[in-house]
């Protein structure tokens, strides 16, 4: 019944939103430790996504600007200097696999066809699946602008029988799974402790094809329930 799986990258197979918020630390203690400049950063992500697009490169320019904003254009150029040194740093973190992944991954690929679906930097998210040790088991790698209900029936076609023989597998509700349900998908969300506000939203409950497993050790027992349940 479901011949391809879509994985989504950031903080579904790696961590990435702990390195964004140490960055975001230290980028108010470097302003003076305003505690309302993080949620100043925030709006000017949110405002500058349909500019910068998502990652790592837009939130440097965001901080960039908030920086510029919060000191009425007074940042002196070396604090711009270290904002930037510190972009750079994130586009080198190292690639820290969360728990189970390797293994789910190598035993699910020798029955499904397994896909990347994410979001982000194309250079940054082609170097952390480069340095996961992970891409042999993908059948391919589809990096986005946006995730919308469009993105993924064009991915599950390409990549498999379309999206009604599909599921897709992430830890944001808004760009993982209710846009994957919404193309006639399975969506299956697997929460992290640490969510960017932008990525939440209210779980589709009510949807028949939304389902929700603490980790990812769960998702081969739950690809059994549901073949079971349809044979």
């Amino acid at each position: 019944m479901i011949g391809c799986i879509g994985f989504d990258a950031d903080d579904t197979l790696w961590q990435n939103e702990q390195f964004f918020r140490g960055a975001e630390a230290r980028f108010a203690a470097l302003l003076g430790g305003d505690p309302g400049l993080t949620e100043r950063l925030h709006a000017a992500e949110r405002r500058n996504l349909g500019h910068y697009g998502f990652g790592i490169k837009g939130f440097t320019l965001s901080m960039i600007e908030t920086a510029i904003e919060a000191t009425e254009g007074r940042v002196p150029a070396s604090v711009i200097a270290k904002i930037l040194a510190e972009g750079r740093e994130m586009l080198r973190h190292p690639v820290h696999l969360l728990p189970d992944v390797a293994e789910v991954l190598g035993q699910l690929a020798r029955t499904h066809r397994l896909v990347v679906i994410t979001k982000g930097d194309l250079l940054d998210q082609e170097r952390k699946l480069a340095a996961s040790g992970l891409g042999d088991l993908f059948h391919g790698v589809e990096i986005v602008s946006d995730k919308t209900p469009e993105t993924y029936a064009r991915a599950f076609a390409r990549h498999g029988a379309g999206a009604e023989g599909a599921m897709m597998v992430g830890n944001s509700l808004k760009s993982d799974v209710i846009p994957a349900l919404q193309a006639g998908a399975w969506g299956v969300h697997i929460p992290h402790d640490l969510t960017w506000s932008y990525e939440q939203a209210e779980p589709p409950v009510h949807a028949p094809r939304f389902r929700a497993i603490d980790r990812l050790a769960e998702l081969p027992a739950l690809l059994e329930g549901l073949a079971h349940h349809n044979r």
